[in-house]
């Protein structure tokens, strides 16, 4: 054990230099940084208190979808932790550059694999503390539990990350055993969207909106066994739900003793079949993993036409960059594959708003479908920001060890910078757009609320697109091993929070004179001078945040590009 100790120790120096070494500029960015992520935190916090609430003031079935919400949160988070595991198994076990001074020191197989997994499930699982904390925090605040309760909440939440991560690093395992690690690493990525794709159509076409209409069930049994149906005793996370949940409502608590000690049981055993498949099988992996990739030649004539017809309207030296980055993207199926899930993301989204119950609101029909169209640029904006994490934030990194050859080119970076925000934002224009027009005609919403939700989505998009070429420059890493882990780490995390409040503000500042415009419209009244006044200086200050949001980012990530030493 002395040598994990020696292992896992170097982690905890670096991330400890990084701290202390951090200069007055940088270490005053990160609290403000910080307080912005305490921040999101609350509005989290917030916002699932007041659904809580109103859970708990239905009579019935009101606790009984608090509970069903929170299996639905625990069962989320341990299918994104076992895919997370999974893709980062790969670059700590396999890739890492690292590995290869390991293995010759003298240390035992087990000891650098359990190293080795440690580090991964340190990486994939700090987001669990970030996204679930705030919810688990509203269900103790609004169901008052015991001092238990928190014990349980902890315990029983670390044993889930084992589990998912012995879960991922095992079939990490089994699947280089086989393949190559790079190979394996491509095919991780392809099944990984392709079983997102099917669960989300799945989820999708089960309906759910028939739950928040109770006249298409014929008994209450019937519509209280619909809201029961995705449990299962066999998964980690019902044993939890059961042991998280009574210690919020039963004063004491029930002895849940048998599922706490399976539940444990569980994750003790992953770990050591882990273990033991390592000793079996891990060497072979590493030795596969040092093996190159195959150059791919298949489709090369038509992406050669492809890319010249594209780079032209961007000059000979930038144009070489965006040639590179399309090549880089269609040679490289991580990338583009992912595109089957955001055609999903689309077609899902879109579906969701033809099925809409709205004819058995309470409210009035017109009021509801602009409300909703309203509401719909708030959901839109985070799902453009979503994907801007993934292939935006990360496409300054993506130039990787070769940055330098940027950097000492003639051109500006100042130049490289607008012209990867350029590239980006066509497509995200389209297709915000796209998004937008579509569901406000599925809503038949006004032309008023149209001409709005369109005008509005083109400049957040100026700014989302901003603040992902601005964060991915500011937050760089040139050395990365896997750069899906860039869009989940500390600068991916801190963009998607930053992008979320710039839309909040947006939607907020907007939401006033909407409401004037329409009402005046709908109860035939003028508006008057001051409401006028009001409806000018909020729309001035939506040019005013869209105007910073889309400057001063790329000014910031100008600035860190220039001082980058390597």
């Amino acid at each position: 054990m002395k040598n994990l100790y020696l292992l896992i120790k170097p982690r905890f120096f670096a991330f400890r230099n990084q701290l202390i070494s951090s200069k007055g500029g940088k270490r005053r960015r990160i609290f403000i940084l910080g307080g912005l992520g305490f921040a999101f935190c609350c509005g989290m916090f917030v916002v699932s208190s007041r659904v809580l609430i109103y859970f708990q003031s239905v009579e019935v079935i009101g606790d009984l979808v608090a509970r069903y919400l929170l299996s639905m949160i625990l069962l989320t988070f341990f299918s994104l932790l076992i895919f997370s595991h999974i893709i980062t198994a790969v670059s700590n076990l396999y890739l890492s550059k690292d590995l290869e001074f390991c293995h010759s020191t003298p240390v035992s197989v087990e000891e650098l694999f359990l190293s080795r997994s440690f580090f991964t499930l340190m990486d994939s699982s700090w987001m669990l503390l970030i996204f679930g904390l705030p919810v688990f925090m509203a269900y103790a605040y609004v169901y008052r539990p015991g001092a238990g309760f928190y014990f349980t909440l902890l315990h029983m939440n670390l044993a889930m990350v084992i589990i998912a991560a012995g879960a991922g690093i095992l079939i990490t395992m089994l699947l280089v055993y086989v393949f190559p690690a790079q190979r394996t690493k491509d095919i991780i990525m392809f099944i990984a969207i392709l079983m997102i794709v099917a669960l989300y159509f799945l989820f999708r076409f089960l309906r759910p909106e028939r739950l928040a209409n109770p006249e298409s069930f014929f008994s209450i049994m019937e519509y209280l066994s619909a809201l029961k149906a995705p449990q299962s005793p066999y998964l980690p996370t019902q044993w939890i739900t059961e042991t998280l949940w009574d210690s919020l409502t039963v004063p004491g608590g029930k002895n849940h003793m048998f599922a706490v000690t399976l539940t444990w049981v569980t994750a003790l055993s992953m770990v050591v079949i882990n273990v033991w498949v390592a000793q079996a099988v891990y060497i072979v992996g590493f030795s596969k993993s040092q093996e190159a990739k195959k150059r791919r030649t298949v489709g090369t004539k038509i992406l050669d036409v492809f890319v010249r017809c594209l780079k032209k309207p961007f000059g000979e030296d930038l144009g070489a960059i965006i040639a590179k980055d399309l090549r880089t993207f269609f040679r490289d199926n991580t990338q583009w594959s992912q595109l089957i899930l955001l055609g999903a993301l689309v077609v899902v989204y879109v579906y969701n708003f033809s099925v809409l119950p709205l004819d058995k609101s309470p409210i009035k029909l017109d009021f509801l479908q602009n409300e909703l169209a309203f509401l719909n640029m708030g959901l839109a904006g985070f799902v453009l920001s979503a994907i801007s994490a993934r292939f935006i934030f990360t496409a300054v990194s993506a130039e990787g060890e070769a940055y330098w050859v940027i950097s000492s080119s003639p051109m500006r970076l100042r130049q490289y910078l607008w012209g990867k925000y350029v590239y980006f934002l066509i497509p995200m224009v389209f297709l915000a757009e796209v998004l937008v027009i579509v569901t406000n005609y599925l809503l038949d919403v006004t032309r008023f609320m149209m001409f709005l939700s369109s005008i509005t989505m083109f400049f957040m998009v100026l700014g989302i697109v901003a603040l992902g070429i601005g964060f991915g420059a500011l937050y760089a890493n040139f050395k990365y091993e896997n750069i899906a882990q860039l869009s989940v780490g500390f600068g991916g995390v801190l963009y998607m929070i930053v992008s979320s409040i710039f839309i909040a503000i947006v939607i907020v500042l907007e939401a006033g004179p909407v409401y004037i415009l329409f009402m005046s419209d709908a109860s035939g009244k003028t508006v008057t001078a001051f409401q006028w006044l009001l409806i000018i200086a909020s729309f001035l200050m939506v040019v005013l945040i869209n105007t910073l949001a889309v400057f001063k980012p790329m000014k910031m990530g100008l600035k860190a590009l220039r001082e980058y030493e390597g």
